[in-house]
């Protein structure tokens, strides 16, 4: 019998119910009761991960140290259990496949016929077992991405069925994300979609042993007592999940739900010590209840989808609170900034974030907004494809290196201050062939980033193919675009910063990806508390 426990997360009746939010929260809960838990997301896409993704299409890819590029759920997973994830922490349709068809071509199967059951399932299952069976968790929460009655996901709720006699008693627990509308006209909370999203799994074999239900409206003791009789669940087991303020709230109405008690009770298990959330807590009442306000612009290609620029969202959020202030960030597309407009687009800003991106589309509004803050002083963190603008933009306007550019947006320029890697060159695939994963970086003492980091050796996620040419690096020091972080072994331009600005930094990896709210990005709290400085020195442009 396995030692490790395992829940299972699904959904129904309608997608963004947040079964990523649940589950974080409920893996808080057990975290702070004691066990070590941690989650994985099983996506139904063929894509092999999200990697070659439009973020239109599935907002940020959330890329994990040992350079996985995954699922934006893995975020909130790491942010709020404050441990790192990996690569088995995602599974995706596509890589379950590949794994199975690879096998076939190899002959693994001995002739025999290669079929959804039991050759996916089981492969499925094996991908589940994989984070158990290391010895590091005491609970692995599986998240199982789309809506029950999705034909993508049902050899997922498959494998979930053939688990239940495989792990045994008291070794996983299915926990099913619904949703109770409220019908204005009538005036009430309906359960018949709820009912049938049950009924949906149960004819899948799979019978939820607890309801989370989604609603705008509080439940009462009838809804309960209805929710259990038609659904087959206990009524201590109907967990109401309102409509919250914030997501970094939902770990606490789940506390007071008991949804942790439930869980354990159902594992077999008892809690070493009561969750009291003290620390997140902490942070929550600093969040709430800032002293001050600062605004930032983040100049970005998709924001239009605030999913795209996830980690960058919650990073400020997690800095502001650090600084006891309340950050308002205003999405800026940068096909709408140019010489003309800048000054109206990015008027009243205490700091300005150019976002990371790929292709040339907005590539001079983001040019324009580095300038902008340059020449006034705003703060300025230009982050992946933001650093590299920057430098684009210093080399074009103090070095007056005309056209110059990255050879991803000009191949002809003449100037390409930006290159793509050598090792990239020959490379012809796009998924899962960029720099990806956790690389160190030594940053200068004294500078900018030394003073927020406080630490000569760091470690970042990266995820590009383009990089600061060293060719131009002599030119741009002598000119004051200072390089304050390298790569020890490749000698790689990891971070510039401008000396004689009171806060300009681009750095070419993603400092958003390793923010949590319980440790918030040191350069984040940097970022905000300059602009709080901004906002106190400067006057409104």
């Amino acid at each position: 019998m396995s030692k490790t426990k395992y829940i299972f997360v699904t959904g129904g009746v309608s997608s963004s119910l947040g079964k990523g939010i649940i589950a974080a929260s409920l893996a808080k809960l057990l975290q702070d009761s004691g066990y070590k838990v941690t989650i994985q997301k099983l996506d139904p896409y063929i894509n092999i991960d999200p990697g070659t993704l439009n973020p239109y299409e599935h907002g940020e890819c959330y890329v994990t140290n040992d350079g996985a590029e995954t699922d934006l759920d893995l975020g909130h997973y790491e942010r709020f259990l404050n441990t790192p994830t990996s690569q088995a922490n995602n599974v995706t349709t596509g890589r379950i496949y590949q794994t199975v068809i690879n096998k076939e071509r190899k002959g693994d199967y001995l002739g025999k016929t290669v079929q959804v059951i039991p050759h996916i399932t089981d492969e499925i299952k094996r991908r589940i077992k994989i984070l158990g069976e290391t010895g590091e968790y005491d609970i692995v929460i599986t998240e199982i991405g789309g809506t029950v009655g999705d034909i993508e996901s049902l050899p997922y709720i498959e494998a979930v069925r053939q688990l239940q006699w495989d792990l045994g008693n008291n070794n996983m627990v299915v926990i099913h994300l619904t949703l109770i509308p409220y019908l204005a006209a009538a005036r009430e909370l309906k359960t018949k979609p709820t009912q049938h999203s049950v009924k949906e799994l149960m004819q899948s074999g799979v019978s939820p042993d607890i309801l989370v239900c989604r609603t705008e409206r509080h439940i009462n003791d009838g809804i309960r007592s209805k929710l259990a009789l038609f659904c087959n669940v206990e009524k201590e087991a109907i967990i109401e999940s309102i409509d919250a303020n914030t997501i970094y709230d939902v770990p606490n109405l789940m506390l007071e739900e008991g949804l942790d008690d439930i869980v354990l009770k159902k594992l077999n298990l008892k809690a070493t010590r009561k969750p009291t959330l003290k620390a997140w807590n902490n942070f929550l009442n600093k969040y709430k209840n800032p002293k001050n306000t600062v605004e930032i612009g983040l100049i970005g290609k998709y924001v239009e989808l605030q999913d795209a620029y996830k980690s960058i969202l919650e990073s400020l959020d997690h800095a502001g609170a650090q600084n006891e202030v309340k950050v308002n960030i205003h999405p800026i597309h940068s096909e709408g900034v140019d010489i003309n407009t800048v000054k109206s687009e990015l008027k009243g800003l205490n700091g300005i974030i150019v976002a990371p991106g790929f292709g040339d589309r907005g590539i001079e509004g983001k040019i324009e907004a580095v300038r902008f803050a340059r020449e006034n002083n705003i703060p300025f963190l230009g982050i992946c494809l933001g650093m590299q603008m920057a430098v684009i933009e210093y080399a074009r306007n103090i070095l007056h290196l005309k056209n110059a550019n990255s050879t991803e947006m000009d191949p002809h320029t003449p100037y390409p201050v930006i290159d793509i890697m050598e090792e990239q060159k020959n490379i012809t695939q796009k998924g899962g062939t960029m720099r990806l994963g956790a690389w160190d970086c030594k940053i200068d003492k004294g500078s900018m980033v030394y003073k927020a980091y406080d630490t000569e050796m760091i470690s970042e996620r990266h995820r590009h193919r383009y990089e600061y040419n060293n060719k131009y690096l002599e030119q741009l020091t002598n000119a004051g675009l200072k390089p304050t972080g390298v790569n020890p072994k490749t000698g790689l331009v990891e971070i510039v910063e401008i000396p004689t600005h009171p806060w300009f930094v681009g750095v070419q990896y993603h400092p958003e990806y390793k923010s949590t709210v319980l440790n918030p990005h040191p350069l984040f709290i940097d970022f905000i508390k300059a602009g709080l400085e901004n906002k106190k020195n400067t006057q409104v442009f």
